[in-house]
């Protein structure tokens, strides 16, 4: 059903790249949200009224609020795809992850809203007066809910859209809540214990669980978390293809929306290189990036000496040194300034965030160790924490 869909309503559904096909993904998914849970909703409230349970009822409100979601959703999405203009040179790609929140909001506040209600449920109990149409209802509203999960998942998954994501766990979280709701309705019907406000209860309590964790995503997306590390492997190992580079560090990723990366990074060439071949090889690079990996990138350029035989030993002493020390940590960026009797080696000292609070007794230790191999020699460290 889903790929008919999809080869049915979007032109050209391989062109993920492509704003227009985004575009008609999102349309696509959103129009289909929202006439399912408006459908939904309505059969639901008009049992949950006519039958007198608060659960169902409950249920079919939560799908009120998912068609609410689907229109926000569209609407951040159209707004995402604006062109950059001249207050927003990167484009307005984070509207999507700004739309995802407000999705978000809107699931915690019919928890606590279900919650309230619940909670008078119970100490006001009303029997229900389950019908087999009811149970019906649940049965196909559980299937469509776990089709709209495969269906959201499937589409995010294509375009890479957290609003849409955020969507799907929406639509996992009501296929549980319905889904208690339906045990309760069972339950109710057939052993005549009334349990329908605690069932609300719980299902209040899962939206708001969801809620929660989805909101904590999209604000960890708004402040700016660490990329993807499979992407980060993608370009180090994209870069190994050109010999004039011996390695990199130092990489940055800007996420402002999907589709809109901004990366930048120090290569490593060596000292002696040619400095407009050399120059021509790290432009070549930034184009061949975007090709790629459709982000737009700066790259810093580090000389490295690497056929002086002098430091190359230093080097590697300082290697061994940091590493005995610290085993997660490395170095780049190393160099040497020799006034005869001194000789400091300079380098950066990369170390993972979780030593963070050792970091000087890490650099002390690394200094001191460095002075006992030669009383010459002098470390002066610039410690650095990863971007990824």
């Amino acid at each position: 059903m889903t790929d008919f869909l999809i080869k049915r309503f979007v032109k050209n559904p391989e062109q993920v790249k492509e704003n227009e096909v985004r575009e008609n993904y999102a349309m696509l998914s959103t129009t289909t949200g929202i006439v399912v849970n408006l459908v939904l909703s309505i059969g639901k409230i008009i049992i949950g009224i006519l039958s007198n349970s608060m659960s169902i009822l409950s249920d079919g409100l939560n799908n009120i609020t998912d068609a609410g979601s689907s229109v926000v959703t569209m609407i951040g999405f159209k707004m995402s795809q604006k062109k950059m203009d001249q207050d927003h040179p990167w484009g307005h790609g984070r509207m999507e992850y700004i739309a995802a929140f407000i999705v978000d909001l809107l699931i915690i506040l019919v928890g606590i809203e279900l919650f309230q209600s619940s909670i008078d449920k119970i100490i006001h109990p009303l029997t229900p007066n389950i019908s087999e149409i009811a149970i019906v209802i649940l049965v196909i509203a559980i299937l469509a809910k776990l089709w709209l999960f495969v269906f959201y998942r499937k589409i995010a998954k294509k375009i890479d859209s957290s609003a849409i994501q955020a969507t799907a766990y929406d639509s996992i979280s009501d296929t549980v809540s319905t889904s208690v709701v339906l045990i309760s309705t069972l339950v109710t019907k057939f052993t005549g214990y009334n349990i329908d406000g605690y069932v609300s209860i719980l299902v209040a309590g899962f939206i708001l669980f969801t809620g929660f964790k989805a909101v904590k995503e999209i604000v960890d997306l708004l402040l700016g978390t660490k990329p993807d590390p499979e992407f980060i492997q993608e370009i180090e190992e994209f870069t190994k293809n050109y010999p004039e580079i011996i390695g990199i560090h130092d990489i940055m990723v800007h996420d402002y929306g999907p589709g809109r990366k901004i990366l930048s990074f120090h290569a490593e060439v060596p000292a002696n290189s040619n400095i407009e071949k050399a120059h021509d090889v790290i432009d070549q690079l930034e184009s061949d990036l975007y090709k790629k990996f459709s982000v737009i990138t700066t790259i810093h350029m580090d000389p490295i000496a690497i056929h002086d035989e002098e430091i190359n030993q230093m080097r590697e002493i300082a290697e061994k040194i940091v590493k005995e020390i610290s085993p997660e940590a490395s170095i780049h960026d190393f160099r040497i300034t020799n006034g005869g009797e001194r000789v400091n080696m300079i380098f950066d000292l990369l170390l993972p965030f979780e030593l963070e609070k050792q970091a000087e007794e890490i650099e002390k230790k690394i200094k001191e160790r460095i002075h006992q191999e030669n009383e010459k020699y002098y470390a002066v460290i610039k410690v650095e924490y990863p971007y990824y």
